[in-house]
């Protein structure tokens, strides 16, 4: 009976599950490695972020300065935006890996994947197009909306020790964010919380940009790396419903 029990529980057992748990830390570390080496120079990193800045003027949807102007006239935004920040990448993804593991388990090793895939494909990105973002650029209307308007030093040890500074195209935030909504959206079976979840991903675009941490084309191309992952690790599936894929 006690068997029993544990397996509605646990859908594979507890060595399944702690087997799961090393594997997301293992890559997480060495993520988080490679990242902080990714950085090529603080130069190209600022070139970069220049040419990102100039490239939304000629499309004329250099808007992120008016967008975190306007976050920072209400406090209430100022703390939603820094608290999703914080939290959407690595709490939200976590919460959310651990609820399809228990509660939709035949999804789980699709969702883990693709998780896992985009975010070498990010990484990729980083070390080929390494971005300092629009936090760094005060001369153009920006602020460090974390350090200055709450108790965040982005400057501290152990924040730099966890991220590369330069890393911000893709924008990893938005891109987990939209492969988290549309996998929670798919297998959550109430509307409100279907519509909450795929809301998701614009949220956390509007909160990386309203801190300073994001351009919008750094979220686009986050979207544009969750969605050609998902494409080449669900190719055969999506053929069922995108005839020709």
């Amino acid at each position: 009976m006690t068997g029993y029990a544990e397996a509605r529980r646990l859908p594979r057992g507890w060595t399944h599950l702690l087997l799961q748990i090393a594997v997301w830390l293992g890559f997480y570390g060495v993520y988080q490695a490679a990242r902080g080496a990714a950085d090529r120079g603080v130069g190209e990193a600022f070139w970069h972020g220049t040419l990102v800045i100039e490239t939304e003027h000629r499309l004329r949807m250099f808007i992120e300065p008016t967008l975190q102007s306007w976050v920072e006239r209400s406090d209430v935004l100022i703390a939603a935006t820094t608290y999703t920040y914080w939290l959407s990448q690595f709490a939200v993804v976590g919460f959310s890996l651990l609820w399809v593991y228990f509660r939709h388990h035949q999804r789980f090793a699709d969702f883990r994947n693709w998780l896992i895939a985009a975010n070498l494909v990010g990484l990729v990105g980083y070390v080929l197009m390494p971005t300092a973002p629009p936090r760094m650029f005060p001369e153009w209307g920006f602020t460090d909306t974390l350090s200055q308007l709450s108790s965040v030093n982005q400057q501290s040890e152990l924040i730099t020790f966890a991220a590369n500074p330069y890393a911000a195209m893709p924008s990893l935030h938005a891109m987990d964010a939209l492969i988290v909504g549309l996998v929670m959206a798919s297998v959550c079976r109430t509307r409100w919380a279907k519509a909450v979840w795929l809301v998701w991903p614009a949220w956390v675009s509007f909160a990386v940009m309203g801190t300073g941490n994001h351009f919008w084309l750094d979220c686009a191309a986050g979207f544009f790396v969750a969605l050609l992952t998902g494409v080449i690790l669900f190719r055969r599936r999506l053929r069922q419903f995108i005839p020709g894929l």
